[in-house]
């Protein structure tokens, strides 16, 4: 029986997964990773880190579950889209920490270029806003800021690639230089109508064009790989996908109007558009959900930089919780919020807001609020933030949602799930398996080795989800949802 092995490269952890050819997971290892902050609003990953524990997790999955490593078809490969990084050509060694998407050093910089008259030019090419969020401005920072860097660019001995493309210059060697179409979509540097580089974006921001990686389709193959000899024969790199796009796919989002929230570090809402391209005035950016045969389909996006991440903060900084799976027992623990809000403006908020300017808040205290109170306001800040991302959505796409699906590790939060279906007013299907960044780049893995052969199989492979429909009064839901208005202004 064939098997299939994936690994996800996200904001906290890396993981390897085994699945087999009707996607079930078959084992899993994750180890996280050191997130760095040199300054406030400062946000660095260490490659070499993220390379040994790519290297940990396998070594650990093949340990438990040696019988299953003859029979791998490929390698898949997904990760956290916009954090990017320099490395050396051939060695891959990096040349300085990779730069997450949650950094704000790049602030400046879009905003000089916005108020320049750039900002039409940029949102037409690549369908994003002159944000930080994005690669580009975090890449110009860092060429002027070291000039060494900038000639080793010049000079073709530094390469420029998102985490996708510097893990496969790793595993094969050196020998393949690459990423596929929804990373390279996420940089501000690639014309997702063209389906290039644009020479254009990469003046602006200092990025030499033969620095940056060859685009593929998202089932093609990215070369083959032992994984740094633990493997005794090679096997191909088939099925590369940015996180948020390859759970768009493991959710079978593959009709316009179909549409999906993947709760983790940040949130990101996809609402598949179909195959024209088409921008809106409002918050949403629009993206390539994936490209197959040479045809594009587009989404449009919402973006919220801070969910999971806030009750992470509760944990990690102030020490209100032991571990984050017990925040959902604890916001339950209360009748509500008490009128407690927290605004996770911690790097600013996007969208529908696209105010950079923003600082967190916690809001309405009073000496009546517990630890409950506020931990509780952490977690109906992520339902909050979706439910305007979603309204502004729907305008934009001109359509109703009826139900929306929903995956990662959140999502075994029932509080969080429940009081998500009550603001949106709509059916949350709750993905079984949370990891579905991991399993939709698989399955890119096994339409591009021939395991299945159109996306209606891929459709009828076998899938569960728990449904958490609306329950809670309009009333209450409107006195909630007010109380938050009023709470994200005053951060303004």
């Amino acid at each position: 029986m064939s098997t299939f092995l994936a690994i996800d490269q996200s904001t906290s952890a890396t993981k390897a997964l085994l699945y087999d050819a009707q996607g079930a997971v078959l084992g899993k290892a994750s180890r996280e990773h050191t997130q760095i902050y040199p300054q406030p609003g400062w946000v660095e990953h260490d490659l070499e880190e993220i390379w040994a524990n790519v290297l940990t997790v396998v070594r650990e999955l093949f340990a438990e579950h040696p019988d299953k490593v003859s029979s791998l078809r490929c390698l898949s490969l997904t990760n956290q889209r916009e954090t990017i990084g320099v490395f050396e050509r051939g060695t891959g060694r990096p040349l300085h920490h990779a730069i997450v998407w949650q950094c704000r050093r790049g602030a400046g910089i879009c905003q000089d270029l916005e108020d320049g008259g750039h900002g039409q030019q940029v949102r037409e090419r690549t369908g994003l806003r002159l944000d930080t969020y994005f690669s580009a401005s975090k890449l110009r920072w860092l060429v002027e800021a070291q000039p060494a860097l900038k000639a080793a660019l010049a000079r073709g001995e530094a390469l420029v690639g998102t985490i996708d493309t510097y893990l496969m210059h790793r595993l094969t060697e050196g020998a393949v230089f690459a990423t596929d179409h929804t990373n390279a979509s996420r940089t501000l540097l690639y014309d997702i109508g063209a389906l290039r580089w644009d020479e254009g974006l990469c003046e602006l921001f200092h990025v030499p064009k033969e620095a940056l990686p060859e685009v593929r389709e998202s089932s093609a193959r990215f070369g083959e790989t032992t994984i740094d000899g633990l493997l005794p024969n090679p096997i191909p790199i088939c099925g590369v996908m940015g996180d948020s796009q390859a759970s768009l796919f493991a959710q079978r989002c593959f009709e316009p109007g179909s549409a999906k929230v993947t709760f983790g570090t940040g949130s990101s809402v996809l609402l598949n558009i179909g195959e024209t391209l088409r921008f809106t005035e409002s918050g949403s950016v629009s993206t390539i959900a994936w490209v197959r045969h040479g045809r594009p389909a587009y989404c449009f996006e919402g973006i919220i930089n801070y969910s999971a991440a806030s009750i992470a903060w509760l944990k990690d900084q102030l020490g209100l919780l032991q571990t984050s799976a017990e925040a959902g027992d604890l916001a339950a623990a209360v009748e509500d919020n008490g009128g407690v809000y927290l605004v996770p403006a911690f790097a600013g908020l996007s969208a529908p807001h696209w105010k950079p300017e923003a600082r967190a808040a916690i809001v309405g205290l009073t000496p009546a609020a517990t630890r409950h109170h506020v931990v509780r306001a952490a977690e109906e800040s992520i339902a909050y933030q979706l439910h305007d991302v979603l309204h502004m959505m729907n305008a934009d796409a001109e359509t109703s949602l009826q139900s929306i699906q929903a995956d990662g590790g959140p999502t075994r939060d029932r509080f969080l799930m429940q009081f998500t279906a009550d603001l949106l007013r709509i059916d949350v299907h709750a993905a079984a398996v949370p990891d579905c960044s991991a399993l939709g780049a698989s399955m890119a893995g096994m339409l591009g080795m021939n395991e299945v052969v159109t996306l209606e199989e891929l459709a009828a492979l076998p899938r569960e989800s728990h449904v958490f429909r609306p329950q809670m009064d309009t009333t209450t839901v409107q006195r909630y949802l007010h109380g938050w208005n009023v709470a994200v202004k005053r951060v303004f």
